[in-house]
């Protein structure tokens, strides 16, 4: 059974700040950087679906990634999200992280064209195999479209670089055999963080962790002790903010972004369409969500 915390056990989905016009904000990346390290995260994702990555060019990636590492330097694992529903992309996208020098590649399971299971079994095979950084694999089928068989699961393990997942799926008692197989295993819902971490989870990547990174790694802290009971309470008081950050649609860049502006971290809360920024009633409901959790 794996123990191991390959990237940290306190991760957050990070967004990708943009200007006016558009284009990615570099001052505002390496602020949101600098806060999550400053409140209990030992590792970051970049460009993964919270950082809109399926609207960012590769070039957009490397440099937020380049930026990010400019800002927290070693103080923290940084993971860069390379899947996309092209093998191709992912291949490049995985090669330029690797050479600005990340701890780990996020996997994501291909999306809109459902590749079948030996589909998305080369897709990870040709991935995985064209950088020597670890991988963790994101099983998300709510976005996805699908679900990443436990064969597939079986014959990844056995790959050099494959070390971890991150999961979405829900199925605590999956996760309990994908530990037994060999993975690691990272919380990919902030609802069900507490029962990752007590069914064997090494970390979280969060989203609410953009405003509640020092509450998270109690949280991890404390299960890691072996004190459920300030675990639960811990936990209690998140949930507040946990509805609050994923009750609209299309949760993610979108309230983590509001969440960030009513914190002073940045001072918009733009997004790239398709998706659009929070209006001011869905604003007050998450200042609402954030201020009963005692983070406001």
């Amino acid at each position: 059974m794996s123990s191991a915390a390959h990237f940290g056990t306190v991760l957050t989905a990070m967004v990708t700040p943009f200007r006016p016009d558009g284009s990615v904000d570099l001052d505002g990346v390496q602020k949101v950087a600098k806060h999550l390290v400053d409140h209990g995260h030992d590792g970051l994702v970049i460009s993964g679906t919270t950082g809109e990555s399926a609207t960012t060019t590769v070039v957009e990636d490397a440099e937020t990634l380049a930026a990010v590492r400019d800002a927290v330097g070693d103080r923290v694992k940084i993971v860069a999200g390379v899947g996309t529903n092209d093998t191709r992309t992912s291949v490049e996208l995985a090669e330029q992280a690797a050479k600005v020098g990340v701890d780990g590649l996020l996997l994501v399971t291909p999306y809109y064209n459902k590749p079948g299971p030996r589909g998305i079994l080369e897709h990870f095979r040709t991935v995985a195999s064209a950088t020597d950084v670890p991988v963790m694999l994101y099983d998300v089928p709510g976005r996805t479209g699908s679900t990443i068989g436990f064969d597939t699961y079986r014959e990844a393990i056995t790959w050099d670089t494959v070390v971890a997942v991150k999961e979405a799926t829900g199925d605590l008692a999956r996760g309990t055999r994908l530990i037994d197989l060999g993975y690691s295993i990272y919380s990919g819902d902030d609802g069900l963080n507490l029962a990752w971490l007590a069914h064997g989870a090494v970390g979280v990547v969060s989203v609410v962790g953009h405003a509640a990174g020092d509450q998270l790694r109690a949280l991890v802290d404390a299960v890691a002790a072996g004190d459920l009971a300030t675990a639960r309470q811990t936990y209690a008081r998140m949930l507040p903010a946990i509805d609050a950050v994923m009750g609209v649609p299309n949760y993610g860049a979108t309230t983590a972004k509001a969440a960030l502006e009513l914190l002073g971290v940045l001072d918009n809360r733009r997004v790239r369409q398709p998706l659009v920024a929070l209006d001011e009633d869905e604003v007050a409901a998450l200042r609402e969500g954030l201020t009963a959790a005692g983070l406001l």
